[in-house]
């Protein structure tokens, strides 16, 4: 069957799941190259994502996004904490609230270790135009809504 007469969801989310196995076995490496757990590694991400979106995780929060026990999330900040790669802070109208934040010393490990990863995907990015890029960003945003939708709302039993 010619590419053009397949549905395009066998077109285009095969691509898309490649890509995130991708970022996975990405996040996996980067894991092993600071000698962290890749459960470490993923709560990390999911920390400097929040940040980046202006909105910090509470633990309970990432022990959500983990998909860990109070208790285990409690240990894994832990170690965060103690390799220098978080801090805990109360900066809130409610000292009750502890939200989570990276450090200068995460972001520069990170920064060295993507460094050229992310000039490789700049260059190749630099080969669209504004109007493609905008296009590609609308339909990655709205599959992700939907995936998210789906997942917060899953069928009931068959």
């Amino acid at each position: 069957m010619a590419d053009d007469e397949r549905a395009p969801d066998q077109r285009v989310v095969p691509q898309l799941r490649e890509f995130a196995a991708a970022g996975d076995e990405l996040g996996r490496l980067f894991a092993r190259t600071k000698r962290m757990h890749t459960t470490d590694a993923a709560a990390m991400v999911a920390i400097l994502t929040a940040e980046d979106q202006g909105t910090p995780l509470t633990p309970a929060r990432l022990a959500e996004h983990v998909v860990l026990t109070t208790g285990a999330t409690s240990s894994l900040l832990n170690r965060l904490e103690e390799a220098g790669h978080i801090i805990r802070t109360r900066g809130h109208s409610d000292r009750r609230i502890v939200t989570l934040h990276s450090t200068p010393a995460i972001h520069a490990a990170a920064d060295a270790f993507f460094a050229r990863l992310a000039l490789r995907q700049n260059a190749v990015l630099a080969d669209y135009t504004e109007a493609e890029l905008t296009l590609v960003e609308t339909v990655v945003d709205r599959l992700t809504a939907i995936v998210k939708d789906f997942v917060d709302h899953p069928p009931g039993p068959a």
